[in-house]
């Protein structure tokens, strides 16, 4: 079992670690040295410094803890990866709710969010988001991701960074918002921009980045979530290049909102749960349902069902039958909390077959990883994130997978 610091980066990004202000640094990042060359033994520490509020954190969360240590096991036999997490939770329930809706007589709405979220922080809205695990793999393909990781992704302009664009600039973009139909900006990688700050909305032309793709310098990035995929022991399955995109086909969930009406499209099957509906007490609470599967507990919603104020419906509708392609990998992930603390198990075919989305993992084969957990109803950067480290499948890495008989 190996140990890995994760810490709170606040909004340090791509462009600062090149600025002048990493006073000393700037000239060794630009060159391509590792962060750890620096700071190896200094997570706990940069995240305590951190998470408090300062130049590189102006909206800290109260109570936000800088650092969590993400306990890793790898084995491996001649098919698949097998990976197991274990992490103790600053909250001392699981963090399985995310994009809920309520009834208020009249309508609905959603409720609670991130403690990002200025009506969370008031007061006014209860903290309500999933717990996610996040891995990033680079099969040496994308420069300086070995030394730098995921800090290659962190741009500003993204969301919750300075210069955030509007939405209304983001949409007007030709790649971002009128061929990928995205409202704001994610993670992305600076071989995908043409300026040597890699901003966000200087996007290379489609042919390139197509290039890019096809020569396989893109990051992997797979994501469980303790709402919108662990209820049917599942992990998403994505990549990062110009932007943070899902592989092809389909994944796990959906919306479970009509946007022309804001009704949802399905309820609690009664006779399943016992419930058409929860409530917000029910948050925590074991024994009632907390995700709205189609194939399992969930039937078509029916206006006329007697709704009552402070009714609670999930906006989001999971499907393990529905999910397919190169999207739907990640099919064999389970995650447990129990005593404080979330193991996670995860099994990933070496090969998945889908090269134009995947990295092809291979006995006594190096990749470099990356990780990350959201935590305690937290978003976007509000995360804590591992320095780039490597994984041996059989061999010796940071992390060394063991080969199974």
């Amino acid at each position: 079992m190996q140990t890995v610091t994760l810490f709170y980066p606040g909004q340090v990004d791509y462009g600062w670690l090149r600025s002048a202000e990493h006073k000393r640094a700037n000239a060794k990042v630009k060159a391509g040295e590792a962060c750890l060359s620096c700071h190896e033994g200094e997570e706990a520490e940069l995240g305590a410094t951190l998470v408090k509020g300062g130049r590189h954190e102006p909206v800290p969360i109260a109570g936000k803890v800088g650092a969590i240590a993400l306990q890793v096991q790898a084995a491996h036999d001649d098919a698949n990866l097998y990976l197991r997490f274990q992490w103790k939770t600053q909250m001392a329930r699981a963090g399985q709710m995310h994009d809920y809706m309520m009834y208020d007589g009249e309508k609905w709405a959603f409720i609670g969010g991130p403690r990002s979220k200025e009506a969370v922080r008031s007061g006014a809205q209860p903290p309500l988001y999933e717990d996610r695990l996040s891995v990033m793999i680079d099969d040496g393909k994308v420069p300086m991701f070995a030394n730098q990781g995921c800090w290659l992704t962190c741009h500003t302009g993204m969301r919750d960074m300075p210069g955030e664009p509007t939405k209304e600039q983001v949409q007007a973009h030709p790649l971002i918002g009128q061929t990928h139909k995205e409202s704001d900006v994610r993670k992305y990688l600076p071989a995908t921009r043409t300026d040597e700050a890699a901003s966000w909305g200087k996007t290379r032309a489609p042919e390139e980045i197509a290039r890019l793709k096809e020569a396989g310098a893109f990051v992997e990035l797979m994501q469980w979530r303790g709402h919108r995929s662990n209820p049917v022991g599942m992990a998403d399955d994505g990549y990062v290049l110009d932007y943070r995109l899902v592989d092809a086909g389909k994944g796990p969930f959906g919306w479970n909102v009509d946007r022309k009406t804001m009704t949802p499209k399905f309820m609690f099957d009664p006779a399943k749960v016992g419930v058409k509906a929860l409530a917000l007490a029910d948050v925590g609470n074991a024994s009632k349902p907390h995700a709205l599967i189609r194939e399992d507990n969930a039937v078509a919603y029916d206006p006329a069902a007697g709704w009552k104020k402070g009714d609670v419906l999930p906006g989001r509708l999971l499907s393990r039958a529905d999910a397919s392609g190169s999207a739907a990998d990640n099919a064999d992930v389970r995650g447990e909390w129990a005593d404080g603390q979330w193991t996670v198990l995860w099994t990933r075919k070496l090969d998945t077959g889908h090269a134009d989305d995947d990295k092809a993992l291979k006995p006594g084969g190096v990749v470099n990883v990356g990780f990350a957990v959201h935590d305690d109803n937290v978003t976007t950067r509000f995360h804590h994130v591992s320095f780039p480290l490597t994984l041996g499948i059989g061999t010796k890495a940071t992390i060394s997978s063991v080969a199974l008989e």
